[in-house]
C-alpha cells in the first residue's frame, strides 16, 4: 500500500514536534508539506523550530510560512507553557533553510493537493486559520481531500479559558470555516490528552531509545504546565494516532459549532453529540483512548524513528 499523501498545519510547539518526528518516520504517511503558523509563539519562532527539527532530524520536506495572525483577532501567545523559544528543552541545531519555499501557504497547499494521484490527508495541530484561508480560495480541492484529522477544541472545559481549548481560542472564526468545510473530520479533543499521558516509565524509554528519543525527552520534560494527569500529556501526538492507528480510539459522532460572538465562552467548541441543533454530524470525536496502548504505539514509533535515523 502506497503511504498517505500528508500535509500538516503546525505551531511548533513542543508537541507539535513530536507529532511531526512521529509523522515523518512513519511508512504510512508521505508529509508533503510542512505548514507553520502562529500559535503557540509567533510566526518566525515557529517557522525556524520547524526548520530546525526538520535539521536535526535529516529530513527534506518542504516548509512554507503559514499565516502570521489569526483572520480578525490579535494572536495569543503560549510561550509560558512552551518557553520563550517555543521548542525548549533541547538543543537544536541552527536551521538550514533550503527546506523552505516561498510563496503563500494556500497556494503552496493547493499546488500539492493539485497534483496529487490520489487524495490528501490534512493534519491540523495548530490554530484553523491557513487551512481556513485554504478551503475558502480552493473549495474545488475539498473532493481530492480524503479526511482531516484535528487536534483542538474541548467536550467540557477548556484551558484558555473556562470552555475554550487553546487552538481553536487562536482563531475561533478560522475554526467555523474548518468545520463547515463538509469535509471528514476527525477530532482529538483537549480530554483525550489528559487520558493518554506518558508516565515516567515511558518517558524513561522514550529517552533510552537514541538521539530523537533524547531530543523528545528533552523537550516533553521541560513542557511547563499544571496537568490533571500522573504525567506528561503529548497533544498533538493524538492527531497522528488517530491517521495511523485509529481503533486506539474511541468515537463518537457530532455537531461542532463554534462560539465567535464576543463574551466569556469566545473560542468555546460546542459538540452536540444528541442532535440538539437538528443538524447532521460534522466530525468524529475521539472521547475515550486506550491509554496504555498508545503509550505503548509512542514509544515504538520513537524507537523505529532512531532505527531509521
Amino acid at each position: 500500500m502506497n503511504p498517505k499523501p500528508l500535509i500538516i498545519s503546525t505551531d511548533p510547539g513542543i508537541d507539535d514536534a513530536a507529532a511531526i518526528t512521529l509523522a515523518l518516520f512513519n511508512p504510512q504517511l508521505d508529509v508533503k508539506l510542512l505548514v507553520p503558523t502562529w500559535g503557540n509563539v509567533s510566526l518566525p519562532k515557529t517557522l525556524n523550530n520547524t526548520l530546525r527539527l526538520l535539521t536535526f532530524l535529516h529530513k527534506k520536506v518542504p516548509v512554507v510560512a503559514g499565516a502570521s495572525r489569526p483572520l480578525l483577532r490579535p494572536a495569543i501567545d503560549a510561550s509560558s507553557v512552551h518557553g520563550e523559544s517555543g521548542m525548549a528543552g533541547y538543543d537544536f541545531p541552527e536551521a538550514d533553510s533550503s527546506n523552505l519555499i516561498s510563496g503563500l501557504a494556500a497556494e503552496r497547499i493547493h499546488e500539492v493537493v493539485a497534483v496529487s494521484s490520489e487524495p490528501v490527508e490534512l493534519m491540523q495541530i495548530g490554530p484553523a486559520t491557513d487551512f481556513a484561508l485554504y478551503f475558502r480560495q480552493y473549495p474545488q480541492d475539498l473532493a481530492k481531500i480524503s479526511q482531516l484529522t484535528i487536534m483542538g477544541g474541548a467536550i467540557g472545559r477548556g484551558n484558555w479559558g473556562p470552555y475554550a481549548e487553546y487552538n481553536v481560542a487562536g482563531d475561533p472564526e478560522a475554526a467555523q470555516i474548518v468545520f463547515d468545510s463538509h469535509l471528514k473530520v476527525q477530532v482529538a479533543p483537549l480530554e483525550l490528552g489528559h487520558q493518554a499521558y506518558l508516565d515516567q516509565a515511558s518517558l524513561a524509554a522514550i529517552k533510552a531509545s537514541g538521539p530523537i528519543g533524547e531530543m523528545l525527552y528533552g523537550i516533553m520534560t521541560n513542557i511547563h504546565d499544571i496537568l490533571p494527569s500522573k504525567g506528561i500529556e503529548s497533544y498533538d501526538a493524538l492527531a497522528c494516532g488517530m491517521l495511523l492507528e485509529s481503533d486506539m480510539y474511541t468515537f463518537k459522532p457530532a455537531m461542532v459549532k463554534i462560539e465567535t460572538a464576543p463574551g466569556y465562552a469566545y473560542g468555546a467548541s460546542i459538540i452536540d453529540f444528541d442532535n440538539f441543533f437538528d443538524q447532521p454530524a460534522n466530525a468524529m470525536i475521539g472521547t475515550a483512548i486506550d491509554r496504555q496502548r498508545f503509550s505503548d504505539w509512542f514509544i515504538a514509533q520513537v524507537r523505529a524513528a532512531d532505527a531509521l535515523s
